[in-house]
């Protein structure tokens, strides 16, 4: 199978890249090689590529600059959803677009299932639902995968880094360091995002799924567990979101359920912590 991944150089593309040339050929496209905004540029280097299966993982995911920019916002998340959707319909591919737990308004206080309704309380977040509704509706043979605090060897390229390399940043910097404790999510490393992606696209279980570890956890919550595994001397202390005052809304909880992947029996998810510990083992020890 021929497999092209948008975004193969970020911190989810490049474990998708990684994952999927175990057994197929891929072909790592970065923001040099498509421009997902311009339709006419996607056919030529799709038809050039011929792929079986697209995997998008590119996005505009900078959450304050999308509130600043949301016209680039909506060109990304939205119409470039809508671009490569219409290709993956007249040149026959699969799609694999990411979204996110930020669909979601948190207001329902238990974890989300693929079918709950979302309400997105942001421009990212908005111009990501908006992405999922037009590979929905622009071709048949899509997998939509909302993910929740992903983390990876390769730094997010729009933010510099990931939560755990800002954690150890802030030890090394700062006298003590303060993490909310009332915004609860579930942290997902990007390699197990990437080998159930890689077992999902071998169904023909078209679809809306839910991709994130089990269990869940406060920000404050992922920070201890990272200070404690890494060893981390500088005091950490839990807060309230009320003291890091900000430009945009974020749900207080978004924790997905992978009810999708459970109805395939193909939900190999760890537990978060489990899974952290042993990313920062693995990585860092």
């Amino acid at each position: 199978m021929r497999v092209a991944v948008i975004g193969a150089n970020g911190q989810l593309g490049s474990d998708i890249c990684e994952v999927f040339s175990q057994k197929h050929d891929v072909i790592g496209l970065n923001h040099e090689d498509i421009e997902i905004t311009d339709i006419d540029g996607c056919r030529d280097v799709i038809v050039s590529v011929k792929p079986d299966v697209v995997i998008n993982t590119a996005a505009y995911h900078n959450v304050i600059q999308c509130e600043e920019n949301e016209t680039l916002s909506f060109q990304v998340n939205g119409l470039g959803a809508l671009n490569l959707a219409k290709l993956a319909e007249s040149e026959e591919f699969k799609l694999v677009h990411f979204s996110t737990d930020y669909v979601f308004d948190g207001r329902k206080g238990a974890p989300y299932i693929e079918d709950d309704l979302p309400n997105p309380l942001n421009i990212y977040a908005t111009t990501k639902l908006a992405g999922e509704y037009f590979v929905k509706n622009y071709c048949d043979r899509h997998f939509v995968v909302r993910v929740s605090g992903i983390y990876g060897q390769v730094a997010c390229r729009a933010k510099g880094g990931n939560f755990i390399t800002t954690m150890i940043k802030a030890a090394r910097e700062r006298p003590e360091v303060k993490v909310v404790n009332d915004e609860v999510l579930t942290p997902t490393p990007t390699k197990e995002i990437a080998k159930n992606t890689f077992q999902l696209v071998d169904t023909e279980k078209y679809g809306t799924y839910h991709m994130t570890c089990e269990g869940s956890c406060s920000w404050y919550e992922f920070a201890k567990v990272i200070f404690e595994t890494l060893r981390l001397q500088t005091p950490l202390f839990s807060c309230s979101v009320e003291e890091f005052p900000s430009p945009v809304k974020r749900p207080f909880y978004s924790v997905l359920e992978n009810a999708g992947l459970k109805s395939l029996g193909i939900n190999n998810m760890s537990d978060w912590r489990e899974a952290l510990i042993e990313f920062l083992q693995e990585n860092y020890e």
